[in-house]
């Protein structure tokens, strides 16, 4: 994203009715079941959902208790909980089939540890955190705000409010802010898709939507009527996994930083962290929020790399985007190396990642999240590091 000039920027969300995010959730849901039963359990679950049917498949290491009786049962209540009782897809009636099987011992031998040797990375790859200004949570302005009017109606939905009555839970939205200078100053045009009840015409439809878009944009941002687009189709009774295919792991943008940052191209749901796909973003991110949470950007980026069952991370690499305030980049990441361990084993000790803990993060984005100390949730959106990077760097 540009720091200079004016532009236009856009970035999507979806509900956690949108039958990917229908799949990540019931992924998560089986990583989060094994790691009840055991922390160290190794998971990696993909689902499909379609009409009436959802299909686990994938690798697994874990306690004998965690049958297929249990992690269909388990499908079923994450199917509920996010609302699916339509004759297409009913978390009464859909089939479900499970299809996991032992991790390979190729990659565990790379995985554990043993003798002087660390535990590795489940994987090779490139990962990126990214943290900004633009808004309270360090986040980028477009998804922040796709991602608040989803949650709104979501939330609404999920108490029966009477002024969202008769939506239903898939949904998507797409926000386009004006940037000047950097810094986004105005919603150009949002688009909310919303599946609905057929007795809803299109009119009721835009007058229960955009009173939750006017309400979740800053004041005096709302774009003109004509650029605000809601159920452009006209009609959207069909929905979630009976309207369209559902797979784990489709959209790594939303689930991020909405485009405006690099994407090492891992998906997170469904994965233990001993798959740096998931721990190591999860860290990326941690480090470049305490970074801009500490005063030393306005943004950043960061990247780092591994091999397959090599512990320690194979490069750091920090963006500034310009350094408008001189920080000594190479000392920083230096510095960063030595605030965390960013070994498989350490990001997970440090952000305290073997428990079950990932259902939350299937919708709505992984970052930008408040962290729940009670629930041990978000842990990797703390600032903690803020007076020792300072200290670190004399700000």
């Amino acid at each position: 994203m540009r720091d200079k000039g004016e532009f236009l920027f856009t970035s999507e969300s979806v509900s956690e009715g949108h039958p990917d995010k229908v799949a990540d959730r019931i992924s998560d849901t089986v990583l989060d079941t094994y790691l009840a039963a055991d922390p160290y359990s190794r998971v990696a679950c993909e689902t499909l959902v379609t009409t009436n049917r959802i299909v686990l498949a994938g690798e697994t290491r874990g306690p004998e208790t965690i049958t297929p009786e249990l992690l269909a049962h388990e499908a079923r209540l994450a199917v509920h909980d996010i609302g699916y009782d339509q004759a297409g897809f009913s978390w009464k009636h859909a089939t479900v089939e499970v299809h996991l099987h032992a991790q390979s011992a190729d990659i565990a031998q790379g995985v554990d540890a043993a003798g002087n040797k660390d535990e590795g990375a489940g994987d090779q790859g490139i990962m990126f955190g990214y943290a900004c200004r633009e808004t309270p949570t360090l986040m980028p302005a477009p998804l922040y705000y796709a991602h608040l009017i989803l949650r709104r109606m979501s939330e609404l939905r999920r108490i029966h409010d009477i002024s969202v009555q008769g939506l239903l839970p898939d949904a998507k939205s797409q926000v386009t802010l004006r940037y000047v200078d950097g810094k986004p100053v105005a919603a150009t045009s949002v688009v909310v898709s919303t599946q609905h009840e057929d007795r809803l015409s299109q009119d009721h439809v835009r007058d229960i939507v955009l009173p939750i878009i006017e309400t979740s944009l800053p004041p005096g941002w709302m774009p003109p009527a004509r650029d605000i687009y809601i159920n452009p189709t006209g009609k959207f009774v069909i929905g979630g996994p009976d309207g369209d295919c559902g797979l784990t792991g489709r959209k790594i943008i939303v689930d991020t930083y909405g485009g405006a940052s690099p994407h090492g191209g891992g998906a997170f749901s469904g994965k233990d962290p001993s798959k740096v796909d998931r721990s190591a973003a999860y860290a990326c991110r941690y480090l470049a929020k305490n970074v801009v949470a500490a005063d030393l950007a306005d943004r950043c980026t960061l990247q780092l790399s591994y091999a397959i069952g090599v512990s320690h991370p194979l490069s750091v690499y920090v963006d500034l985007h310009g350094n408008p305030y001189d920080v000594d980049e190479a000392k920083l990441e230096r510095t960063l190396r030595d605030l965390v361990n960013l070994s498989p084993r350490g990001i997970r000790e440090h952000l305290h990642l073997n428990r079950p803990i990932y259902a939350a993060t299937s919708a709505y984005g992984h970052f930008g999240r408040e962290p729940d100390e009670e629930r041990g949730t978000f842990t990797w959106e703390r600032t903690d590091l803020v007076p020792a990077l300072r200290s670190a760097l004399h700000r």
